[in-house]
């Protein structure tokens, strides 16, 4: 098997820009994560990855797109990308699956299976690799996921009307709150439900199939293969191999890779 792994790198962390109470520029994937940025983290996990019948080339990483965040991010990347022998290419503008596309450009035709992983999942172990690899060997198209143990429901999609009127809101406008109150559509069965990771794993030419449908609306690559009608197959996933979203999230990567301390300055700042 001759795996290209595609890493979108071109988003902009805002939930965690705001929770941690960046400048909007900054981004998680150049938060320290033990002496290095999340982003090299992640593409280590791959690049260090060793199995005799699998090579995983090329690693394509899918910057930002527009010219000066993609200079910037060259400049404090760069040099580690080549050392790591990843190639680095401009991503989309605004969506993930433009990021996805993008990079598809690149992989080259001899690729039999293409993976793609989300830059902020640095926990990913080999011990899933090899899983996910063994199941892409018999299967078109792979993803992890594992059992989820909350209670799901479906809310309703419109926010519960406020009773609570305000007299100054007619003449300054409503306050903002966030998303407001909803109520409980349906109780879905956590039985039928698992909550779904990456890497996920496709034969090279199905993943490209799925990539040229007119409507690329979708919050990850498999669904976009289930449009075609194809089948996944969900592998056991790892609940370590987190995505880090929220700053907590950075604390609990440090914990799960084993490593000790932070650096005094962020990564992006040291470069």
């Amino acid at each position: 098997m001759k795996i290209a792994i595609i890493i979108p790198a071109a988003g902009f962390s805002t939930r965690y820009t705001k929770a941690a109470g960046f400048d909007a520029r900054q981004s998680k994937l150049d938060e320290d994560l033990g002496g290095r940025p999340v982003l090299h983290r992640t593409i280590e996990a791959f690049a260090n990855y060793d199995a005799p019948d699998r090579t995983l080339t090329p690693i394509i990483v899918a910057g930002p797109h527009d010219d000066d965040a993609f200079d910037e991010f060259q400049l404090r990347h760069s040099d580690k990308l080549m050392i790591l022998g990843v190639q680095l290419v401009r991503g989309g503008k605004t969506h993930r699956w433009e990021t996805v596309q993008a990079a598809l450009e690149a992989v080259p035709h001899d690729a039999t299976h293409i993976a793609v992983h989300d830059a902020a999942r640095p926990c990913v172990s080999d011990q899933l690799l090899d899983r996910l690899f063994d199941a892409a060997a018999r299967h078109p198209a792979v993803a992890p996921g594992f059992e989820t143990t909350d209670t799901i429901k479906r809310l309703d999609a419109e926010p519960l009307a406020d009773d609570e009127s305000d007299p100054l809101a007619a003449i300054l406008g409503p306050e903002t709150k966030g998303p407001g109150l909803r109520t409980v559509e349906q109780t879905l069965d956590r039985a039928h439900l698992v909550r779904v990771q990456t890497p996920q794993v496709f034969e090279a030419d199905l993943l490209r199939r799925a990539y040229a449908q007119a409507d690329l609306t979708s919050t990850d690559d498999a669904g976009l293969v289930e449009r075609l009608g194809e089948q996944v197959v969900i592998v056991e996933g790892d609940p370590a191999n987190i995505k880090i979203t929220h700053p907590l999230d950075l604390k609990l990567a440090h914990t799960i890779l084993g490593l000790k301390g932070t650096a005094r300055r962020p990564s992006h700042k040291r470069f």
